[in-house]
Parts: C-alpha cells; structure tokens; sequence
C-alpha cells in the first residue's frame, strides 16, 4: 500500500510537459501555428480535398467547397465554398480547428477574415508534380497522419517511372485551351506546363507572364501549334475545337491533331493528376504518328 501511495504522489507532483505546437510555413511562407494535429478541417478547394484522402486524414474534413467530388465519400460532406466565394459564418459554424485553402483559387479576403476570427488558414499551391507529393507529406504533418509519407513516396515513384519512359519522345509544340470567351491557356509556370513538358510538348505560351494569361486568336494563329488540346466539360470541348476549324491551314487542324483531356484528371493538382499525364502522353503519341514524327 505504502508503495501505491509513493507511485501515485510521483505522478501528482511530476510536472505535466505541454505538447509542442505545430509550426510550419504555407506555400505562400506565412507561418502556421497549431497547439497540436488538426482535428476538424474544411478544405476550400477540390484537389484540397483529394490530397486529404490521400494523406489519410479523409474522417477530419468536416466542410468542403462546393467542386470537392472525390472521393465519392466527400460528395456528402457539408458546401462552404461556392464559385462567387465563401460562406465565411457556415465554415465558423462548422468549427474547424485549420482551414485549407488555395492560394490562387480563393479570395484573400475571405481568408484574412477567418484569421481574423481566429481560424487558422493554410494556402496551398501546386506548380510541379513533386509538389502534389510535398503536399500530401505536409498535410500528413498537419493531421499527425503516419501513412502520409508512404503515400507521397510512391507518388514520386510513379512520376519518375512515367519520365523514364517518356525520354526521347520527339518534341511537338502545343496550344492548351482552359477556356473559350476569353480565350485562355496556361504559361510555364503552371503544372499542366510541366506535364506538357514531361509528354515531349512545347507549351507555345509558356513564356507569357501570368499564370493562365488571356490570349487573342491571332496569337495561336501565329504560334501555329502542331497539337491543340481542351479540358472542360464535353460539350464545351466540341464546341472549343470546332471553332478551330474555321482555320484549315493551322497545323493541328490540318492534321487533326485536336483532343479532349478530361478536366478532372488534368486541372487538379491531385494524385489523379498523373492519370491525366499518362492520358496526355498517349494523345500526344497519336498526335506524332498523325504528324508523320
């Protein structure tokens, strides 16, 4: 008895050691603070989400934006985010301990007022495919989700294989259309560039300074690309790549060399990105044997 009694005064007068706080820069470098793993997260953009689930932290997403439709599961998930913003009092309704957000996709003011509130927000943003992988590994951190590095690791691998294969694939310029009225396209910097560039396409806009710049016609008609691919909904591909048509001289017309990427696979910087480059590699491989390469 006396031995339980020493035991038990041991452990009331032992000083109690306060967890570490979580401590890490976004991909913006603005310094995120957690008193420990998040515990209810809302993520404001869809490949947010997928990167969740694949870090294994799918149970503690409690709000999503109103695109976030993988996995299936997230489909039943709560809608705080919606194309003309967010619904600041619903994501506060939701109690989240870490908001995620997407640094170019969503409205800055929006996110310094949850701050404000005293949300924590973490702006994600994705330029390269080793990127998706940094961020599985980085929202594992967040969560305290062990199965995140594994995750990550072999999405590397996949990537590496799929760029060992692809060595040597002779070179074809390309024009990618992400919208129609205005006509836009993407630049260097953007990671579909990369994927573009890993197929053995030349993205004929990469040097533009923007992000997705607005182009005119005339500067496709100049740029004469040898491949012109879309990504969007089905009918809009149809109706994006007839309208090339009406040039039979531009090269992809002539050699008809116009195709659909879909949408889902190519413009979220998720996992399934990489469906969308093994998809992308094999058009561009129909593209050079129509081409005569």
């Amino acid at each position: 008895m006396r031995g339980l009694v020493v035991i038990l005064c041991t452990l009331l007068l032992a000083p109690t050691v306060a967890a570490e706080p979580l401590r890490l820069s976004d991909d913006t470098g603005r310094e995120i603070v957690l008193p420990g793993p998040a515990r209810r997260i809302v993520s404001l953009a869809p490949h947010v989400t997928e990167l969740l689930f694949a870090a294994g932290a799918g149970e503690l997403v409690v709000g999503v934006d109103e695109f976030s439709d993988h996995p299936p599961t997230a489909r039943a998930l709560p809608r705080v985010g919606r194309h003309a913003g967010l619904d600041v009092e619903a994501i506060l309704a939701l109690r989240p301990d870490l908001v995620i957000a997407w640094a170019s996709g969503n409205r800055m003011p929006e996110l310094e007022r949850l701050e404000t509130l005293g949300v924590p927000v973490y702006r994600n943003e994705i330029r390269r495919i080793d990127d998706i992988a940094a961020s599985i590994e980085t929202f594992g951190r967040l969560t305290g989700r062990p199965a995140a590095p594994q995750a990550a690791r072999a999405l590397r691998e996949r990537a590496a294989a799929i760029r060992a294969r692809r060595r040597g694939d002779a070179p074809l310029t390309v024009f990618y259309q992400i919208w129609d009225r205005p006509l836009m396209t993407i630049n260097g910097a953007h990671l579909i560039s990369e994927a573009l560039t890993l197929c053995g396409g030349q993205n004929v806009f990469a040097r533009l300074p923007a992000l997705a710049p607005v182009i005119g016609i005339e500067g496709v008609l100049a740029a004469d690309p040898q491949v012109i691919l879309a990504a969007g909904s089905s009918a809009q591909n149809a109706e994006w790549l007839d309208g090339w048509r009406r040039w039979p001289a531009l090269s992809a017309v002539r050699d008809g060399n116009l195709y659909v990427l879909e949408a889902d696979l190519m413009q979220r910087a998720s996992p399934r990105f990489l469906d969308g480059v093994e998809a992308l590699c094999a058009v561009l491989d129909t593209a050079r044997s129509r081409s005569g390469q």
